[in-house]
């Protein structure tokens, strides 16, 4: 019989992260609990990067932030935009195992190759090789049984339990069977389609707000002509508005999840009225923690360093999404609207946070190695990515 600590994480625990033991009566397991949920979201972050950088996959990471972000609307806590967070210590719990026993590998495969070069072709070098593929086979299969039935820490070190296990698993024709309805599981706690289309939707509908202003804002290419000033200037203008709307928009899209929600800018300027301040703070942290992005834009990545990039665009955006739904939260408690003489000056202050972002946006083609078309990301609102 499987014991609490090899089962999977139910899919009705997977939104709610278990209780931190009692520093002060157990301070070991605290500490304990506290790396592996640590590890957990960090790997949960890589796992989010990798799926940015994967075209039409991002909307799949775009999904789940919205998910996060509309999360903490609705609650107001924001550590209900931990997404999964009741498989973080699991999750952790499987990257330290595994990387343990593939430091085992890469102990014997150091062993092996220096053997090799010291002794090419001798008896030391064939032994050692003889080593290397033994260890990398019972690592290996160690490894599978243990992901095979939970993978929680303390199972990463019964290799020999582990491997009964699943050799009776397999011998009785239970194995499959099993695992099939982990994975499912697995899937039905995550729901990969519905995030996926959150994912969908939400960019759909922001960049149809985004879509006329930023064409109109991109319009110059000739100082020289009265005409395409101007355009581009009430391009700037719409782009203002339409930016400093579009989040609480987007973020009340992720708690309510109807796309109907982008057509109610009366709703959202209600808010505002209530809490402006901690609305144009959300603002300043978005737009101020995208803006450095385009820096890493001006030479155009191969697509294998792409990987190395999306990781610092989902650690840039995600807290700043996290603060636009904390403030759309703020705003939607609050029962009245705040001081005319407050609500003033703050919306005077708005407009130049906006402009000043629209005039560094401004000169980001001649700095991005895609030209005009850096104009269109809208990293901060859109797919975290840098291509």
């Amino acid at each position: 019989m499987a014991t609490a600590e090899d089962t999977t994480v139910a899919p009705a625990d997977i939104s709610r992260l278990p209780p931190c033991p009692s520093p002060r009566h157990h301070p070991f397991r605290a500490l304990g609990w506290l790396f592996l949920v640590g590890t957990g979201l960090a790997s949960l972050l890589l796992l989010l990067a990798i799926l940015a950088a994967i075209p039409i996959v991002n909307l799949l990471a775009l999904g789940t932030m919205l998910e996060a972000e509309g999360r903490v609307v609705r609650s107001g806590r924001l550590r209900d935009g931990i997404p999964f967070a009741g498989a973080l210590p699991r999750l952790g719990g499987i990257v330290i195992g595994t990387w343990l026993w593939l430091l085992v590998i890469r102990f014997v495969t150091q062993a092996s190759a220096d053997a090799a070069l010291i002794d090419p072709g001798g008896p030391s070098a064939r032994g050692w090789a003889l080593v290397r593929f033994a260890v990398s086979l019972l690592v290996g299969f160690h490894l599978l049984a243990t992901w095979f039935f939970g993978g929680s820490l303390p199972s990463f070190f019964r290799p020999v339990r582990n491997g009964r296990r699943l050799l009776r698993a397999l011998r009785a024709g239970t194995a499959w069977g099993t695992a099939s309805e982990a994975l499912a599981q697995i899937i039905d706690a995550v729901q990969p389609g519905r995030l996926f289309s959150l994912g969908l939707r939400g960019f759909v509908g922001t960049f149809l707000w985004l879509l006329l202003p930023t064409l109109l804002f991109s319009f110059l290419g000739d100082t020289t002509k009265p005409g395409q000033v101007l355009v581009t200037l009430l391009g700037g203008i719409l782009l203002g508005i339409a930016l400093a709307w579009v989040p609480f928009l987007q973020a009340r899209f992720a708690a309510e999840q109807r796309l109907a929600v982008f057509r109610d800018l009366g709703t959202v300027r209600e808010l505002w009225r209530r809490a402006p301040v901690v609305m144009l703070l959300a603002l300043v942290i978005l737009y101020g923690l995208s803006l450095p992005l385009y820096l890493f834009k001006i030479v155009a990545a191969p697509r294998d360093a792409v990987l190395f990039l999306t990781p610092i665009f989902i650690l840039t955006i995600y807290p700043a999404r996290l603060a636009v739904g904390w403030a759309t939260h703020r705003a939607q408690a609050r029962p009245a609207r705040a001081w005319l003489l407050l609500r003033w000056p703050v919306t005077a202050l708005l407009v130049p946070v906006l402009a000043l972002y629209l005039f560094l946006l401004f000169f980001t083609p001649a700095i991005d190695a895609f030209g005009k078309r850096a104009l269109f990301d809208h990293h901060a609102l859109l797919i975290p990515t840098p291509f």
